[in-house]
Order: C-alpha cells, then sequence, then structure tokens
C-alpha cells in the first residue's frame, strides 16, 4: 500500500473536512430526529519537536522528504500517530453506526406515528391564519359596542325624570338613547357575523373544545346585547317607559290647554253668539305637540297619539255643546208634545248645527292640521273626523233625517225648506272640512239628508191641492170665522211665493227635476198655487152649504172674501191678480148686506115706524100690542145677541164696519120708540118686563159683537203663520198627510 504520510498530513491538518462535515450532519440530524451520535476525540497535540519538523517541511524551502533521511523517522512517527488515530476513529464510527443503526431502526418503527402527528402542524398553522382576519374584523365592532354600552348605561339613568320639567331635554335624550342603542344593534351585528364564520372554522378544522367553547360565550354576549334595543322597546323596557312618559306629557299638555266654547247667547246673529270662542292653541304647546308626535310617530304610536287627541278634543267640545241643550237631538218625533214643539226644535237645531259648523268645528279642524302638519293631511284630516264623530255630529245629521221623514204636518215644506237654506250657507265650509275620505259616514249621512230634503218638501208641495181638497168632506167651523186650513194655506203660499222661500222652492224642484232627468220649467209653481187656490174655493163653497143657518152661512163666506181681498198686496195676491181681488171684495160686501138684513133687518122691523101702535099722548095706559111688540122684541134681540155672541169676524175693520152699521141702523129706532113709548113702559107696573134694555145698553152690546174669543182663538197667535194651528180641520190635514 503506497501511503503518502505528508499528503496525508496535510490534508488531515490543514483542512480536517471530514470530521467537521460528519460533525456537521450529525449534528443536524441530531437536531432534526433528536438522536445524538458520538463524535470521535480530536488527536493529540504534536511535541515541540514534531512542531519544530513540521514547521521546517511546511516553511522550508521545497525540500522532499526522501530528502530529508534525517527526519524519515518523524514523518514515520507522525503517520503511525495519525493511522493511530484514524483507526480509533474507525472504531469508534464502527461501534457508533452499529448504534445508529439500532436506533434507525426504532425510528423507523415510529415514523408513521410522528408522520401522522407531523401532518397536523401545517393544516393548523394555515387554519389559524385564515381566521386571523376574521378575529381582527370582530375585535373593532366588539370594542365599539363596550364603549357604547356605557354611554346607554347612563342614558338609561337619565330617562328616570319626567319630561315635563324639560321636554326639549328629555326628547334630545330619547333620540341619544335611540341612536346609542341602534350603534350597539349594529356594532353587535358585524361582530356576531364575523365571530360566526370563525366559529364555522374551528367546528370544521380545529376539533379543540376550548377554543370553540370561547367562541360560542362571546357570541351568547354579543347576541345578549344585540337584544337590548328590542328589549328597551318592549312593555317594561326603558325605551317604552320613555316613550308612556311622552304619552303622559302629550295628554297633559291637551287637558290643561283645553278651553271649550262660552256662548254669548245677548248676540242677536249666529255670527256673532260665538264671539267668544277659544283661540286656537298657543303656539309654545302646539310646537311640543308636533315635537311628542313626531318621536312617538318613529316608534309607530302615532295612532294612540291620534286616539289621545280626539279623545280629549271631543270631549272639550261636548263640554261647549252642554250650554246648548241639545237633549232634543235624541227625541223621536213622536215624542214632540205639538207643532209648536217640532218647529222651535227644528229652529234650535237650525241654528245650533251652524254654530257647531262655523265656530266648533272649524276650530277643531285648524287645530288638528297644526298639530298633525308633519304627519300629511290624511293624518290630521282622519284625527278631525274622529273628533266630529265623537262629538256628535251623527247626532246633527240623524235630527235632521227624522224631520225629513216626519209627513204628519203640512208645515213640513217650509221647515225643509229653511233645513235646505241653512245646508247651502254650510255647504262651502262642510265640504272643505268632511271632504276628505275619512269621513265618508259624515258625507253619506249628509248626502241622504239633503235627498231627504229635497223629496220630501217636493213630495208636500205636489200633494199640497190633493190635501186641501181631501179636507173639504169636514166640518166648517161653528162661528162663521176663516178656517185656519184657509187663513194657513194662504199665509203658506204667500211664504212660497216671498223672497226667502221662492229661490229656495226653485232650487229644490230644479235638483228633483234634474234627478229625474227632466228640465225644470218656470211656471211649475205659479200653477201649483193656481190649484191650490182653486180647491180652497171649491171648499168654501162646500162649506157654506153645510151650515143650517144661512144667515151664519152669509158671515162664513163674509169673512172668508174679506180674508182673500185683504190678499192684495202680498205675493200671492200680486199672483192672482186685481181682477181676482176686486171680486172677492165685491162678494165680502154682498154677503155683509145678505148677513145685516136676514138677521138684524127683522129685528129693526118691530120697533119700525110701520109697527108702531099710535095712542092717545093723553093716555094713561100702553095699549096691549105696544107691550107684546116691546115683548117680542126683547125675545128676538136676546136670541139673536145669544146667538151671533159666539160668531166672529177676525178681520177687525170689517168687525168695526159691521158693528157701526147696525148700531146706526137700530139704536135711532131704539131711541125714538123708547121715547115715543117710554113714559107710559116707565109708569107700567113692570117696566122692566117691557123695557128691557136701554138706548145705551143696547149700542155698547151691539158693538161687542162679532169679537175673537181670546182663550179659543190664542189672540196673536193665530195670525202667526207656521205652529200656530191646533184646530181639528188643522190636525184632519195633519192626518190625511200622513196617511198618503
Amino acid at each position: 500500500m503506497d501511503f503518502n504520510a505528508s499528503k496525508y498530513y496535510n490534508e488531515r491538518y490543514a483542512s480536517p473536512r471530514i470530521p467537521s462535515i460528519f460533525s456537521k450532519k450529525s449534528s443536524a440530524s441530531s437536531r432534526i430526529h433528536g438522536l445524538s451520535f458520538p463524535v470521535p476525540p480530536p488527536p493529540p497535540p504534536p511535541s515541540s519537536s514534531t512542531k519544530e519538523k513540521e514547521k521546517r517541511v511546511h516553511g522550508g524551502q521545497g525540500l522532499d522528504l526522501a530528502m530529508a533521511p534525517v527526519d524519515g523517522i518523524d514523518n514515520l512517527s507522525a503517520a503511525r500517530i495519525v493511522l493511530k488515530t484514524s483507526l480509533e476513529n474507525s472504531r469508534a464510527l464502527a461501534s457508533a453506526l452499529d448504534n445508529t443503526g439500532q436506533k434507525l431502526e426504532g425510528i423507523k418503527q415510529r415514523l408513521p406515528t410522528l408522520g401522522a402527528a407531523v401532518r397536523h402542524v401545517p393544516r393548523q398553522k394555515c387554519t389559524f391564519v385564515a381566521i386571523r382576519e376574521h378575529i381582527d374584523c370582530a375585535i373593532g365592532p366588539a370594542a365599539a359596542v363596550l364603549k357604547v354600552y356605557d354611554t346607554i348605561q347612563e342614558l338609561q339613568k337619565s330617562l328616570l325624570s319626567h319630561p315635563c320639567s324639560d321636554l326639549s331635554t328629555y326628547l334630545l335624550m330619547v333620540k341619544q338613547l335611540e341612536e346609542s342603542l341602534k350603534f350597539l344593534t349594529d356594532n353587535c351585528r358585524l361582530a356576531i357575523q364575523w365571530l360566526e364564520a370563525v366559529l364555522e372554522f374551528l367546528e370544521n378544522a380545529v376539533p379543540d373544545d376550548l377554543y370553540i367553547m370561547k367562541v360560542k360565550k362571546s357570541l351568547s354576549i354579543l347576541q345578549e346585547l344585540q337584544a337590548t334595543e328590542k328589549r328597551a322597546r318592549l312593555s317594561g323596557g326603558v325605551l317604552c317607559a320613555a316613550f308612556d312618559k311622552l304619552e303622559i306629557e302629550f295628554r297633559r299638555l291637551l287637558t290643561e290647554n283645553c278651553i271649550h266654547v262660552v256662548w254669548d247667547f245677548v248676540s242677536s246673529s249666529i255670527g256673532d253668539q260665538a264671539s267668544t270662542a277659544p283661540s286656537p292653541l298657543p303656539v309654545a304647546v302646539v310646537q311640543k305637540l308636533q315635537a311628542i308626535i313626531g318621536k312617538l310617530n318613529a316608534d309607530n304610536r302615532l295612532e294612540k297619539c291620534m286616539s289621545t287627541y280626539a279623545e280629549i278634543r271631543s270631549l272639550n267640545t261636548r263640554r261647549s255643546f252642554q250650554a246648548l241643550d241639545l237633549n232634543y237631538l235624541d227625541l223621536s218625533i213622536s215624542e214632540f208634545d205639538d207643532v209648536q214643539d217640532v218647529e222651535y226644535y227644528i229652529d234650535q237645531w237650525c241654528k245650533h248645527f251652524q254654530l257647531a259648523i262655523k265656530h266648533v268645528f272649524e276650530i277643531e279642524y285648524k287645530l288638528c292640521s297644526d298639530v298633525f302638519e308633519k304627519n300629511g293631511p290624511d293624518v290630521w284630516m282622519d284625527c278631525f273626523a274622529k273628533i266630529a264623530i265623537q262629538s256628535g255630529i251623527l247626532s246633527f245629521l240623524h235630527f235632521g233625517k227624522k224631520i225629513t221623514v216626519c209627513k204628519d204636518d203640512p208645515i213640513k215644506i217650509l221647515k225643509l225648506l229653511d233645513i235646505f237654506a241653512m245646508l247651502e250657507n254650510l255647504r262651502v265650509d262642510f265640504n272643505r272640512l268632511f271632504g276628505g275620505p275619512a269621513c265618508i259616514e259624515i258625507q253619506t249621512l249628509t248626502r241622504d239628508l239633503i235627498k231627504g230634503v229635497v223629496n220630501g218638501a217636493c213630495e208636500v208641495f205636489w200633494e199640497l191641492p190633493i190635501q186641501v181638497e181631501l179636507q173639504r168632506r169636514s166640518s166648517p167651523s161653528l162661528n162663521g170665522s176663516v178656517p185656519r186650513l184657509v187663513s194657513f194655506v194662504t199665509d203658506y203660499c204667500n211664504r212660497l211665493l216671498g223672497d226667502d222661500y221662492k229661490p229656495l222652492l226653485t232650487r229644490v224642484l230644479t235638483i228633483q227635476q234634474s234627478w229625474k232627468q227632466d228640465k225644470y220649467q218656470e211656471e211649475l209653481i205659479t200653477s201649483q198655487i193656481y190649484c191650490i187656490i182653486k180647491q180652497i174655493g171649491l171648499n168654501l163653497d162646500a162649506w157654506s152649504k153645510a151650515h143650517y143657518d144661512f144667515t151664519l152661512s152669509y158671515l162664513f163666506m163674509m169673512n172668508n172674501h174679506c180674508h182673500l181681498c185683504s190678499l192684495k198686496g202680498t205675493k200671492l195676491g200680486d199672483l192672482m191678480g186685481e181682477c181676482w181681488l176686486k171680486a172677492h171684495e165685491q162678494y165680502r160686501d154682498y154677503y155683509m148686506t145678505l148677513f145685516l138684513r136676514e138677521s138684524w133687518g127683522k129685528i129693526f122691523n118691530l120697533l119700525s115706524q110701520e109697527g108702531r101702535v099710535l095712542s092717545a099722548p093723553t093716555g094713561g095706559f100702553v095699549g096691549d100690542s105696544v107691550k107684546k111688540r116691546l115683548k117680542s122684541f126683547n125675545e128676538e134681540f136676546d136670541h139673536m145677541y145669544q146667538k151671533q155672541s159666539n160668531w166672529v169676524v177676525p178681520n177687525e175693520d170689517l168687525r168695526l164696519r159691521m158693528c157701526k152699521l147696525v148700531v146706526q141702523a137700530f139704536v135711532p129706532v131704539h131711541r125714538s120708540y123708547l121715547q115715543n113709548y117710554g113714559f107710559q113702559a116707565e109708569t107700567d107696573a113692570s117696566p122692566g118686563r117691557h123695557v128691557k134694555y136701554t138706548t145705551q145698553g143696547l149700542e155698547t152690546m151691539l158693538s161687542s159683537l162679532f169679537q175673537p174669543n181670546l182663550s179659543k182663538s190664542g189672540s196673536t197667535k193665530q195670525n202667526r203663520l207656521i205652529g200656530k194651528i191646533k184646530d181639528i180641520v188643522t190636525d184632519n190635514f195633519r192626518l190625511t198627510l200622513l196617511a198618503a
């Protein structure tokens, strides 16, 4: 074996790579696998002589080893040392290899288990890297949640106070609390979304219960905080309690600022009667109400606000109506005592209804518009409709409807025209106040009322001639006066033709004709009036023939012709014409002449010159014929006076004229007769039996004839137009209308 000791020496000591490289591998392998390999010890340091030789060898002048026999022994010794060292290393290496083989076999056996364990290390690392972004995103909202929760706690304490002390501050705190709760809810929602993603990753990638439990606990806390806003709005929650306090403050503001109407009944006109009507709510109060409504509306409590507002304002309105005494609105027509009650209640109803619309509901309409202005017209008009209904407007309309269906009185047409005039006067205001869809019930009742007024008035108007004709079968008046049906109908026609009612009647007839698709004609009213007056004339002829006493029949016709001719200057008289009026004047005078001649004329004949029995002025006694004549006169006069004392001449001028004619024709005859035979009569043993009345007494008695009986006729009330008719004829007329 050729062994170059110098070369080996140089390689061993100059660059000992093999041991160092192996050592590194062993070190690396040891770090990786956790094993420990034995490393051979380093060679002993050379002696000083050897160092010097090595120095000469490496630092000489390029002398060859063979050329230095002196140094051969040293080289051999060095080689020997190297070989010995290598041998020791080889032995150590062999021993280590033997040990390594055994360890590698153990490693081989444990390698599958170790591989399975190592395989999860990169997977977990990837998983945590993937969810790191989700965790970072959840941290921001979670931190915001913690900060805002403290603010919410402070606001909740502040809202324990009542808003009446400082409403604006209270509303501001409520707003801040709502915003804080919304901020809390939104951030909780974001954090929950990110943590739910983290939980999903962990449940699928890392079967570690500790991590999953912590994430679930965090989710539970966030979900609990997220429900804070919902709990705050539920009953018993802080927001719900705050809104309840705002509702209480809303009611308080309305209650303390409600002023009902104080009616001034001294005033004459409807416009002045409500001069003390309340002014609208103060601006500051309206602003507070608007602020509360705005806040409660955001919590879906607007309907509650409207109900509260309508309840309080309608209560205030009903208190205003209490002074008007509206109990009659609940009465039925059958509960009215008589016609006067019907008239009175209808007149009261017309006045009160106008007051309600113009001075009560007008104010409520304006207030609703102001308070709920920011919520839109649909809201405040709906609220106003509730106030109007709860205040009793439907009772007004129902009462008017009861009047329209009532057919038991001939004055109905005039009252219906009064109602129509009132409704026409209110039409613009009524449509403005109640024209919205929220007032559909009011609109329906109003349309029914107007329809009933128009049809009812027209129905009575068209039936009047028939109803007058039906009264022909009734009995005439027993006192010779003008039947109240006649005076009623003529006055009735006069009013229909007057400036107040004729335009209304024309309007009503026009409306009804339009409903029938017909055109109104101007002569409809006049022709109907002619028919009515014609039936009145026929009735008078029939009633005059029904009197068994023809003198009473003359008086009856005289009174009625006087009544008809007295229509001169009236609307009815102008319609009937001058010839018609003069004809009735002639008939009046004609029947007056007949009456005086057939009644008092026969009595006058008993004392007339032709019937006197002349005797000598010196005769001591009056003759039997004079006595008989005086007795007959007394009996006839008593009978006639007694009979005619119950007869009536309603026209005062005609009554005075008749009495004057009787006195002028009769008293002078009686005075002359007594002057001629008075002495004898006075000297008679029983003068009272023959001369019963003095001339002055007769004149007084005759002047008092034909006076209206005040207890029966009601004095001037009988001349009033509608509402004063109580006799049997009118009652029959009412029953006829009802039967029709």
